[in-house]
């Protein structure tokens, strides 16, 4: 009976503070609460304990980390590359031009130095190399 309260009270912890730990060990209880029922000895169902938490955290938690993961937000330059922007001066191969870009005001090159892009026209950040935007 007493291992089945500690695995309900190990649980609470779980949901509260979503922290997996608690679920492991709450389930290192339960099979505690098993051992129990099979007449196995208080020194058994402390190893039983034991052994479940320890292998349920070394195996189940770096598994839990690899795949929980969090999403990478792209930042300040790596945020705008893939972004469309306004032709404000004309961009050619040779002088470049200006865009408008996130509200800004950038210097911009083309990527394919034949092409020339007009003002008004929407072009794609492929790059930023320094202050210049390299569009397509």
């Amino acid at each position: 009976m007493w291992w089945l309260i500690a695995a309900v009270g190990l649980g609470i912890p779980l949901v509260v503070t979503a922290m997996p730990e608690f679920g492991m060990l709450a389930v290192g209880a339960a099979a505690g609460a098993v051992t129990a029922a099979l007449r196995g000895g208080t020194v058994a169902q402390f190893l039983v304990f034991a052994a479940v938490s320890v292998a349920l955290i070394a195996v189940v938690r770096p598994i839990a980390n690899r795949h929980r993961g969090s999403p990478q937000l792209a930042s300040g330059i790596d945020a705008l590359r893939g972004k469309t922007a306004t032709v404000l001066e004309r961009i050619d191969g040779t002088d470049g031009g200006r865009i408008k870009l996130a509200g800004e005001v950038w210097s911009a090159r083309a990527l394919d130095d034949d092409q020339i892009y007009e003002v008004g026209q929407k072009v794609d950040v492929v790059e930023i190399e320094g202050a210049t935007a390299v569009v397509i």
